[in-house]
């Protein structure tokens, strides 16, 4: 059984920049961020592979947001620049439960965090 905890999550002015971590617990394999606002679907933030060799982001976040990993901690840091009022939203580790390829898709992956809530204001 594999456990996310994540953290990180606060309140940012417009501009600024905050880390999200997801520690896992367990065997992890393509790992990626999701987040979900309120009313909203759960919207894809960006993947990355076990080997941590490729990452997929949402095409409207690229250049803001950088994922990085590190297989010896078993942890997932989300690097979030330039925040917008729109990044505004519960954030979630995500995992999926065997080997696989990049996915956009939150269906695709099995374990997840509870969730770190972070606030943008202007």
């Amino acid at each position: 059984q594999v456990q996310l905890v994540e953290s990180g999550g606060g309140l940012v002015q417009t501009g600024g920049s905050l880390r999200l971590s997801c520690a896992a617990s367990g065997r992890t394999f393509t790992m990626a961020w999701f987040r979900q606002s309120p009313g909203e679907e759960r919207e894809f933030v960006a993947a990355i592979t076990r080997a941590a060799t490729n990452t997929k982001y949402a095409d409207s976040l690229k250049g803001r947001f950088t994922l990085s990993k590190d297989n010896r901690k078993n942890t997932m840091d989300l690097h979030m620049n330039s925040l917008k009022s729109e990044d505004t939203a519960v954030y979630y580790c995500a995992s999926t439960r065997t080997w696989s390829e990049l996915s956009n898709n939150p269906d695709d992956y099995t374990y997840w965090g509870q969730g770190t809530q972070v606030t943008v204001s202007s």
